[in-house]
């Protein structure tokens, strides 16, 4: 009878033990849990201004779009700074990400200020014209408000080795843009039509973006590159100064008062991203595309 007594006593305290321990990683690994999750969820109530950078060459608009969603649903966070380095890229997901600040701005009635880097040119120059203001770097280069389209005609180097090339369609125009053989005139007027709409498309997105006369944003509109104080000059940018006089600015205009905290995404790392962008840099014609490419992209 005593045995049992005694070995009903011990128990408890393994038991209680056991449980502390349980509760513990459980914490522990809901956390993990949670931050895989939510990256970047804060459950502070202080004013924040969101960082959200665009580098690179622009393939593609996800991460950015998603970013801009997950901020723009932030109650905590009053505004949102674009840090632009990027020569340009796709037409799609540039217009994809203008799309997106413009949605955060008329439906999350929420802040947006651009903030130039080393490079924010055409599609880096329609992501921003989409922003409330621009802060470019005297020595930003930015402008290059244009399209190019980029193929080449490699029919005289395959009959130089003897080799045919062979196309089966079915339209006169399914195989515009082929490398294998000379454009016709009626090739290119087709082409030229498709990139001046296109054009058309980044024209209008300006001058609405900028409150512009729509003659005033065609004129600087051919494709010239601009410096972040010339670009001042001619209101393609608002002012001059770095990223924390951006940081700054939307603390101001959404009435943060003293330095603001700041927050940015958390991402992981990629290897193949980070491969991917770098080559794009310095290889720009490595992301050609077969076929017809259109691309706010700033010529090197």
């Amino acid at each position: 009878m005593a045995d049992d007594v005694i070995q009903d006593a011990r128990p408890p305290k393994r038991h209680l033990l056991r449980k502390v321990v349980w509760l513990f990683a459980a914490g522990v690994g809901a956390m993990v849990l949670m931050n895989l999750l939510y990256p970047d969820l804060d459950l502070s109530s202080e004013d924040r201004i969101a960082v959200i950078r665009v580098e690179g060459v622009i393939m593609d608009s996800q991460t950015t779009v998603s970013e801009l969603k997950r901020f723009s649903e932030n109650p905590s966070v009053k505004a949102i700074v674009l840090r632009i380095d990027t020569p340009g890229g796709g037409v799609v997901p540039s217009q994809e990400i203008y799309d997106a600040v413009k949605r955060v701005r008329n439906k999350s009635n929420k802040a947006v200020i651009a903030s130039m880097g080393s490079v924010a040119a055409s599609g880096g120059y329609y992501i921003a014209a989409a922003t409330d203001r621009i802060v470019a770097n005297p020595g930003t280069l930015t402008g290059s408000i244009g399209v190019i389209m980029e193929t080449a005609n490699v029919e005289g180097l395959l009959q130089k080795i003897g080799v045919e090339g062979v196309v089966i369609k079915s339209g006169k125009f399914k195989d515009v843009g082929s490398p294998l053989r000379k454009m016709s005139v009626e090739e290119r007027g087709l082409l030229q039509g498709v990139m001046d709409d296109v054009h058309r498309q980044f024209i209008e997105a300006v001058a609405e973006g900028r409150s512009l006369e729509l003659r005033t944003a065609q004129a600087l509109a051919d494709g010239r590159i601009f410096t972040g104080r010339q670009a001042k000059d001619v209101k393609l940018v608002d002012e001059l100064g770095d990223l924390d006089d951006a940081i700054q600015l939307a603390a101001d205009v959404v009435g943060i008062q003293g330095e603001p905290k700041v927050v940015e995404p958390r991402r992981r790392f990629s290897l193949r991203e980070m491969l991917d962008s770098k080559l794009s840099i310095m290889f720009p014609k490595l992301d050609m595309q077969p076929g017809v490419s259109l691309k706010y992209l700033m010529a090197f």
